[in-house]
């Protein structure tokens, strides 16, 4: 009996001392090797064969092409800048073109928002499709004479202020932050509520959840500035003296028209429309005079490919002496030419008698190798495909007195 006493003393003491162990967790990854193995199976055995997506391009081996930015003379801009998921080469293009011209006009180095333009220009968008009752194009795309307009209305701030950006995103994305909108906007059509108040404020409240809500006041040098008071005191441009010019024979010479691309998609008729010859030798003599350009025309060519980082126009789709006003005519009334790209022309470089053109490009294709964020376009390219330029009135002064007071 007392054996048993002592047993049972020794098991309530030992269960006490187990029952004063305090286990601990831990944080692991989950692992499931045969789970996975049984998915990787079931994948490869419902994997269908990835369709063969070659493209049709031209073949640029042996030609004597430039290598490198390095070969050209240009002018100061800011280092290129990546659009990201967005559409809105019109204004990254454009800033950077206004940025460069704040250096040539006042030495003054600065970096603007590309994102603050974009922002108001969606809410312009969204007015006019409210006042049109739905008839007016919704798309992330736009012009070079947009940013102007912008500017005119809400000023510019700073980059460091506004990129448009949320905290941790590495790359602009407006895909879902667009779908969003456009869907909202196609139930307001399909509905009838066209309170303008309303939906510019729901639309408000998507681009504040994506991009961030644009700044009131900006700080430069301890001293606060309105968005409008930087633009007139700080960026210094006189933003009416810039103009767009374009090339079509659809519309009369020398007479402003409407630039008719879906991307002009409030009608704007301040483009000056002049002859090819003209445009060409504008521009020729515009980047030897100091000045950069803005430029705008269609980049889905057999002849432009990223890792080349060249643009030219194939003998095989027109031979250069037969590239005029009505091949380049011919090709935007069947749609082959559109407008749907924006870019910054920065430099220039004579080669074997033509002229090659340093372009910065916030696309993605231009950060694919070699000099991040440029092409090289020959002027073969510039005469066919692109369609207008954004320059300022002194730059084009000649080609302006041609036209009607």
């Amino acid at each position: 009996m007392k054996k048993f006493k002592v047993l049972l003393l020794l098991f309530i003491v030992s269960g006490f001392a187990f029952a004063q162990v305090h286990n601990k967790g831990t944080f692991i990854q989950p692992k499931s090797e045969f789970w996975d193995e049984v998915q990787k199976g079931i994948n490869d055995f419902n994997k269908k064969e990835k369709p063969d997506n070659k493209i049709f391009k031209m073949d640029f081996t042996g030609l004597n092409l430039p290598k490198s930015k390095n070969e050209f003379t240009s002018y100061w801009h800011n280092d290129p800048v990546n659009q990201g998921s967005t559409g809105t080469c019109w204004s990254f293009s454009t800033t950077s073109y206004l940025e460069s011209e704040v250096y040539r006009i006042h030495n003054k180095k600065i970096k603007l928002s590309e994102i603050w333009t974009a922002y108001w220009e969606y809410l312009a968008k969204v007015k006019r499709f409210v006042t049109e009752r739905g008839n007016s194009a919704i798309g992330e795309g736009s012009q070079a004479n947009a940013v102007i307009r912008i500017w005119k209305e809400y000023g510019i701030v700073p980059e460091s202020v506004y990129d448009g950006k949320l905290a941790g995103q590495k790359h602009h994305d407006h895909s879902k932050m667009f779908q969003e909108i456009n869907n909202y906007l196609i139930g307001i059509k399909n509905t009838n509520s066209w309170n303008e108040d309303e939906v510019v404020s729901t639309v408000k409240s998507i681009l504040n959840h994506y991009l961030g809500e644009p700044p009131t006041k900006v700080m430069v040098d301890g001293k606060e500035y309105t968005p409008k008071e930087y633009l007139n005191k700080i960026v210094g441009l006189n933003i009416d003296d810039y103009v767009a010019v374009m090339s079509l024979m659809q519309k009369p010479y020398y007479e402003k028209a409407e630039y008719e691309v879906p991307d002009n998609w409030w009608h704007n008729k301040d483009y000056y429309n002049v002859p090819l010859d003209v445009f060409m030798s504008t521009i020729k003599s515009t980047i030897r005079k100091g000045f950069t350009l803005a430029i705008f025309g269609d980049v889905s060519e057999a002849g432009i490919e990223s890792h080349a980082k060249v643009a030219m126009i194939p003998s095989f789709d027109v031979p250069s002496e037969y590239i005029d006003e009505s091949a380049r005519q011919f090709r935007f009334s069947n749609g082959t030419t559109g407008d749907d790209h924006g870019i910054h022309m920065v430099g220039y470089l004579n080669k074997d008698g033509k002229d090659w053109y340093l372009i910065k490009d916030s696309g993605s294709g231009s950060f694919n190798v070699g000099d991040k964020g440029y092409y090289f376009y020959q002027e073969d390219y510039v005469k066919l495909k692109m369609l207008g330029f954004m320059a300022h009135k002194d730059a084009v002064a000649d080609l302006l007195s041609k036209f009607k007071k």
